[in-house]
């Protein structure tokens, strides 16, 4: 029986989140995309608690702007979010998904907003 894209995808997950955890010190960047709309959230994963969070709903998307324009402001306002709330350092969590495209763009856009991992 074939693999489904999903099933690939979870076991990546699984394996990133053997060894990735995030901490008071340094909580996890934690990444969603759909076909349309990117997720971003940081999380403690001691306390159970998400810290941060931002989604491309919340911006006012234009119709001449791409996906990777979007991942990158969700990146910039989730890191000017996370540094008000005095979070300087995180873990970066791809959540199963390659490090290309929207993912990298949503990575590039938190560090320059002053995310460092």
């Amino acid at each position: 029986m074939p693999t489904v894209k999903s099933d690939r995808r979870e076991r990546i997950k699984r394996r990133i989140k053997k060894r990735l955890s995030g901490t008071s010190e340094k909580p996890r960047l934690s990444v969603f995309r759909s076909n349309t709309r990117m997720y971003a959230q940081v999380i403690d994963d001691t306390i159970g608690k998400t810290l941060v969070s931002m989604s491309s709903i919340e911006l006012k998307i234009t119709k001449e702007s791409t996906n990777q324009e979007d991942a990158k402001e969700v990146g910039l306002k989730l890191a000017e979010k996370a540094v008000a709330a005095g979070i300087t350092a995180v873990v970066f969590d791809r959540n199963g998904y390659l490090y290309h495209g929207k993912v990298k763009a949503l990575a590039e856009g938190a560090r320059e907003g002053g995310l460092k991992f």
